[in-house]
């Protein structure tokens, strides 16, 4: 529910705002523009200058660069890749596996090792084709986008015909001067005045290039910025639609699901049943016994002693394979007998209620049936 939940938050967001994920929240976009790309800039210095170095021949400058460049970029992704599995199997397995011999782990050293060449790869090299080939959100962008929806958008209206700023042809031309600054500053190298476009993931610099533009020549800004094509072309503004509505509602259904769900969470997952196939016992001393198989899961990230006591304060319970500790994320199963006085008994069939103890407080409860001839 949590993971339906955050989709479909994705996908209203997507409706309303666009391709903003991409941009701005994606982990692949925030290590590649927050920390690979600024390593790059610090070792080889900027676009032009990379450029400059990788036409250049080998020499010891330019091996030592590159090398010390792809060395940080190996260090951090196999730091990345570390942390991405200890995700997957735990932080104590993912221990286990740095401190034990290598033998005892070599799937495990494997799975470390794929990782980091996988992250190293997209870092160093494949790069923004995640973002226009590898990855299906640009695609179902497509689908949720409609003309009301806030992408970043060149306002054509305004800025067409281009042309370069001249004195007698100042009042001839649109707004844009054509530099071509948004088109350099883009990290998938797309023009946004084309259109929208799969490979746009709404980082915003193509708006920043334009504002700054639009600065120096005076005129007024966002002439690139977050806009609806109902807006640009038909000047109408910006409201949400039936859509947006509908899938607002069916996320704040999920969240409520999830919400209640969360808050009627126990530490220990408890079912208590009869054992099938059995009646109740009746004993010497006057009591009537039922026999029940029970299984706890701890949902903890703790070793857990417990007990199980009934609801009845005159009950006694009996277990035929005691155990009083589950370890964390594990799951039990024991069998005991319930033992209640024959002359409470009222009824033939009634419920009967259980409560895990642990650490003083309830950390589970289950309700089952108990059956016995009443004390007519």
């Amino acid at each position: 529910l949590a993971m339906l939940s955050f989709l479909v938050f994705i996908i209203l967001f997507t409706v309303i705002f666009g391709r903003v994920w991409c941009g701005w929240a994606c982990p692949q976009t925030i290590f590649m523009e927050m920390v690979f790309r600024k390593i790059e800039v610090w070792i080889e210095g900027n676009a032009q200058e990379q450029k400059k170095l990788d036409a250049s021949p080998w020499t010891g400058t330019k091996i030592f660069k590159k090398g010390f460049k792809h060395l940080l970029f190996i260090t951090i992704s196999f730091a990345i890749a570390n942390t991405f599995l200890a995700y997957i199997i735990g932080s104590e397995n993912l221990f286990s596996i740095i401190t034990d011999p290598v033998e005892k782990h070599i799937g495990g050293f494997a799975s470390i090792i794929i990782f980091t060449g996988i992250f190293y790869a997209v870092f160093a090299y494949i790069r923004e084709v995640v973002c226009t080939v590898i990855c299906p959100y640009g695609r179902l962008q497509g689908v949720l986008l409609d003309r009301r929806s806030l992408i970043v958008a060149y306002d054509y209206g305004r800025g067409e015909p281009r042309g370069k700023i001249t004195k007698d042809a100042e009042n001839t031309h649109g707004d844009c001067v054509d530099c071509g600054l948004c088109v350099q500053v883009c990290p998938t190298g797309i023009d946004i005045r084309e259109g929208t476009q799969l490979e746009c993931i709404n980082c915003t610099a193509c708006i920043d290039a334009c504002d700054f533009v639009m600065e120096k020549t005076g005129r007024e800004k966002n002439l690139i910025g977050f806009k609806s094509e109902a807006e640009i072309h038909d000047g109408i503004p910006f409201k949400f639609g039936k859509r947006v509505y509908s899938y607002a509602a069916v996320l704040m259904v999920l969240v409520s699901i999830l919400t209640i769900l969360l808050i009627r969470r126990t530490d220990i997952d408890t079912t208590i049943l009869r054992a099938s196939g059995t009646l109740y016992q009746q004993r010497p001393d006057g009591t009537v016994s039922n026999l029940y198989n029970a299984e706890l899961v701890n949902k903890t990230s703790e070793t857990i002693n417990f007990k199980i006591e009934s609801a009845s304060k005159d009950a006694t319970i009996q277990y035929i394979n005691p155990q009083h500790i589950i370890r964390k994320g594990e799951s039990l199963k024991i069998t005991f007998f319930l033992i209640l006085p024959q002359k409470q008994i009222t009824k033939y069939k009634s419920e009967i209620a259980f409560k895990v103890i642990a650490n003083g407080k309830t950390a589970g409860t289950a309700q089952s049936a108990f059956i016995a001839p009443p004390n007519l």
